[in-house]
């Protein structure tokens, strides 16, 4: 990955998904307007905060899709991630709450 990039891989599949309810939404549905989680799987040299392994929340309008042997990733800039989950990030008294902003 060059400088400021992000490739990570999406969570749950695109297609036929249901509700919480049981109710089969078809893949043609749109989406509602939120974002998505994904994890990183690569990272740029200038890239500050976000490592490999650590999950990150992104607009999925803001996304360009790559394909790489065969699986499909997403690649991002760190400015496009509005979020990451990592266990390596904790507070001035010890606790983690695994989120930063």
């Amino acid at each position: 990955m060059l400088h400021d990039r992000v490739l990570v891989r999406t969570e749950g599949p695109e297609g036929e998904r249901r509700s919480t309810g049981g109710i089969l939404i078809p893949a043609t549905a749109e989406l509602s307007k939120r974002c998505a989680w994904a994890e990183a799987v690569a990272v740029g040299q200038n890239v500050r905060s976000i490592e490999p392994g650590d999950r990150v929340l992104y607009d999925p309008e803001d996304r360009a899709e790559v394909e790489v042997r065969g699986t499909v990733y997403v690649l991002l800039r760190e400015r496009d991630i509005h979020a990451v989950a990592s266990e390596r990030v904790s507070d001035a008294d010890g606790t983690s709450t695994g989120l930063y902003l």
